[in-house]
């Protein structure tokens, strides 16, 4: 099998354990507060890096970073998972999975306007449409089709879910400065967050063995949305020789998502977020045209 084709296979496997992690988070916060979940999906996540870390014969290296190495690690762990994924579950526990998804997926657009001070990176015209686009749909999806009367659906739910991809965003953007091999980074920064999260949970709920549905579920969201899929997509963009055909693969996800938030959760999809979804897919489709130009 050619090289193209197998990052094909990585990158469609990446999209369908994406395409999953809504409705997996929902349903796990109907036993563990958001905090909770991080936890033990951040401990799980921490596991499963270090299996694969193992099995690379790279465990043992990863264990002995450097105290720059250490620093970072610490750093970045604080930012993601702790800081991101504890907003992130924030707004899905107060929003629908299909609004907080859709939401979620406007840090595409968060990013580049970031790169500008942070990377130096110019804004075009066309980055100025695709935002335009994209903020129209989240505005829709906020307002559930009342977007003349700006009457948010859940004013703090919306704003976690947009403040969630600000900081990915500049997660991202320093991760870019990141020397560390992606996976031991992962690995180290999971690691590093999980007893600031532990202390966090202890301090808001009090540590507690979580009911084993809960458990099942942060498990699951750890094991794929953390460790898995991470892992897979790194696998797809190496082997690639066309990072834009990859990248190209993420508008799937949602769709598919939608249809699990259906089948799985029961939400009835409303039509405001179908509208919204495509009016964000529509603006990054724009902004991956004019990058390809």
């Amino acid at each position: 099998m050619k090289d193209d084709d197998k990052a094909l296979l990585f990158g469609l496997a990446t999209v369908l354990l994406w395409s999953t992690v809504a409705s997996a988070f929902k349903l796990s916060l109907r036993y563990l507060a958001p905090a909770e979940l991080l936890l033990w999906a951040a401990v799980t996540s921490s596991v499963v890096l270090g299996a694969i870390l193992a099995v690379q014969g790279r465990l043992r290296s990863a264990l002995r970073p450097s105290r720059g190495e250490l620093l970072t690690s610490v750093g970045f762990g604080l930012l993601n998972p702790a800081l991101y994924y504890v907003i992130l579950f924030e707004a899905y526990a107060r929003l629908p999975a299909q609004e907080a998804q859709a939401l979620n997926y406007t840090w595409a657009l968060t990013l580049t306007f970031l790169s500008v001070p942070f990377l130096k990176r110019p804004v075009t015209g066309r980055d100025g449409i695709a935002a335009a686009v994209c903020y129209l749909g989240a505005v829709v999806i906020a307002t559930r089709g009342r977007v003349l009367s700006l009457d948010l659906s859940d004013p703090a739910g919306v704003g976690l879910a947009l403040l969630s991809t600000l900081v990915w965003s500049t997660y991202w953007i320093l991760n870019t400065k990141d020397r560390r091999d992606p996976v031991t980074g992962q690995f180290l920064s999971f690691l590093a967050a999980v007893p600031v999260v532990a202390a966090w949970v202890a301090f808001r709920h009090g540590l507690r063995l979580p009911p084993t549905e809960g458990l099942l579920g942060a498990a699951y969201v750890g094991t794929f949305e953390m460790g898995v899929a991470f892992v897979l997509w790194l696998k797809a963009m190496k082997l690639t020789s066309s990072t834009a055909r990859i990248s190209n693969l993420i508008f799937i996800s949602p769709l598919l998502s939608l249809g699990m938030i259906y089948f799985v959760l029961g939400e009835p999809i409303l039509p405001s977020t179908l509208v919204g979804l495509v009016l964000i897919l529509g603006g990054l489709a724009t902004q991956q045209l004019g990058r390809r130009r």
